[in-house]
C-alpha cells in the first residue's frame, strides 16, 4: 500500500470522486464532517491541514484528513468543531494505524469523535461516548408541521405549539426557512451564539477569525455531497432563532443553534430544533446528527445513539509520549465532570457566574 500526503486543495478530481464514492457506499461515512469539502474548507484557514491518501493497486482507497502540528503531532481535521472523524475508506481495505501514521509523517494522531468501525484505531481509543441522532422520515404533507410534530413528538407537541401560537400573536405569523441564503442572518446567528458563549462562560468560538471564515466559506458551498445549510425561524420579519450546519446527501449535522435572547421565554431553541428536524426530513435528509454531549433536548429528540471514540494513535516516539502525558489527564478530568450531574451542575453554575462577571452584570 502506498500513502501520499497532500493539502486538501491538491486532491484533484479523481481522488475527490473516489472519496465521494466511499461516502455513497457506506452509511458510516455519510456524515458531512467526513466529506472532502469540509477538509478543503478547513484547509483554507489552517496551514497544517493535510490528507493522507491510501492507494491500493494504484487507486485511491482511503482518506485520512488531519491537521499537522509541530514535531509531527497530528489531530483530526477541524478538531473542536468536527463531530465525526476518522479514516474514510472503501469496504474491505486492510490498514494498520501505525503504518498510516508513518506514511503521513505523524508521531501521533489525536481524535475525539472517532466514527464507529475503525478497528485499526481501536487499541488507541481511551473512551467511547454517546452521540445522539434522529432518524427522519418525510412528514405528512396534509398535516404540515403541526401534524408532523403531533405524530413524531406527541409529548412535546401541545406545549411547543401553544408557545408558537403565543409568539405569533405577539410578534407576527411564524415562517420557517430550511435553506436561507441571506448572509446577514448568518451573521446574526454568529452574534447570538457568541453572546451565548460569553453568557455561559464558554470559550467564544466566533472570537476566532478562522472559525468565522470557515463558517462563511461553508455557507457558500453548494455541492451534491456537501452544502452549508442555514435554517431560520421568523416571527413576522424578525428572526427568532437560527441553525447553521453542514449536510451531505443524507445527513445533516446539528452544529450552531442560537436564538434571540430577548425571546427566551418562548423556548425558541427547542422550536428551532424541532423545525429543523421536520424541514430536513422534507428536504430528503434521513439522519439529523445531534453530536456528542448530554443535553436535555437531545434526550427529547433522539431516536437512537451512535458511539464515538476519543484517544491518541501513536508511534514509538518521545514527542507522542510527552503529548499523551500532557493531554490525557486534562481529558479525563473534563469527561469525569461531564459524566456526573453532581459535578456538572456546579461547574455550569461557575461558568455562568464567570460569564456574568465578564459581561459586567
Amino acid at each position: 500500500m502506498d500513502i501520499s500526503v497532500v493539502r486538501p486543495a491538491e486532491l484533484g478530481v479523481p481522488w475527490v470522486k473516489a472519496w465521494h464514492e466511499v461516502m455513497d457506499g457506506s452509511k458510516v461515512f455519510a456524515n458531512p464532517f467526513l466529506a472532502p469539502e469540509f477538509a478543503a474548507g478547513v484547509g483554507l484557514f489552517r496551514g497544517g491541514a493535510r490528507v493522507a491518501v491510501l492507494r491500493e493497486d494504484g487507486e485511491a482507497a482511503g482518506f485520512l484528513p488531519f491537521e499537522r502540528g509541530a514535531f509531527g503531532v497530528g489531530r483530526a481535521i477541524g478538531m473542536g468543531l468536527s463531530d465525526c472523524q476518522g479514516m474514510v475508506h472503501r469496504a474491505g481495505l486492510s490498514w494498520e494505524a501505525r503504518d498510516v501514521l508513518r506514511g503521513a509523517g505523524l508521531s501521533m494522531f489525536e481524535f475525539d469523535h472517532l466514527v464507529a468501525g475503525q478497528e485499526a484505531f481501536g487499541p488507541f481509543v481511551t473512551g467511547t461516548f454517546a452521540s445522539p441522532v434522529v432518524d427522519l422520515a418525510p412528514g405528512d404533507p396534509d398535516g404540515g408541521y403541526p401534524g408532523w410534530l403531533r405524530s413524531v413528538y406527541p409529548g412535546l407537541a401541545k406545549t411547543v405549539l401553544k408557545k408558537e401560537r403565543r409568539l405569533a400573536r405577539d410578534l407576527g405569523d411564524l415562517r420557517y426557512v430550511f435553506d436561507e441564503r441571506d448572509p446577514a442572518v448568518l451573521r446574526r446567528l454568529m452574534n447570538w451564539k457568541s453572546a451565548q458563549y460569553r453568557r455561559t462562560g464558554r470559550m467564544d468560538r466566533f472570537a476566532r477569525p478562522w472559525i468565522v471564515g470557515l463558517v462563511d466559506h461553508l455557507f457558500q458551498v453548494r455541492e451534491e455531497h456537501f452544502s452549508g445549510v442555514l435554517s431560520v425561524l421568523y416571527a413576522g420579519d424578525r428572526p427568532v432563532a437560527a441553525h447553521f450546519g453542514p449536510r451531505s446527501r443524507s445527513v445533516l449535522a446539528a452544529w450552531f443553534t442560537a436564538y434571540d435572547p430577548e425571546l427566551r421565554y418562548y423556548s425558541p431553541g427547542l422550536m428551532m430544533h424541532l423545525r429543523t428536524a421536520e424541514g430536513a426530513a422534507r428536504d430528503g435528509v434521513r439522519v439529523l446528527d445531534l453530536g456528542r454531549g448530554d443535553k436535555e433536548y437531545k434526550d427529547w429528540l433522539k431516536t437512537r445513539e451512535l458511539r464515538v471514540g476519543e484517544g491518541f494513535a501513536w508511534r514509538g516516539h518521545p514527542v507522542a509520549l510527552a503529548h499523551r502525558l500532557w493531554r490525557r489527564p486534562v481529558r479525563g478530568l473534563r469527561n469525569t465532570v461531564l459524566a456526573h450531574d453532581w459535578l456538572r451542575t456546579p461547574a455550569d453554575r461557575l461558568l455562568r457566574t464567570v460569564g456574568n462577571l465578564r459581561g459586567g452584570t
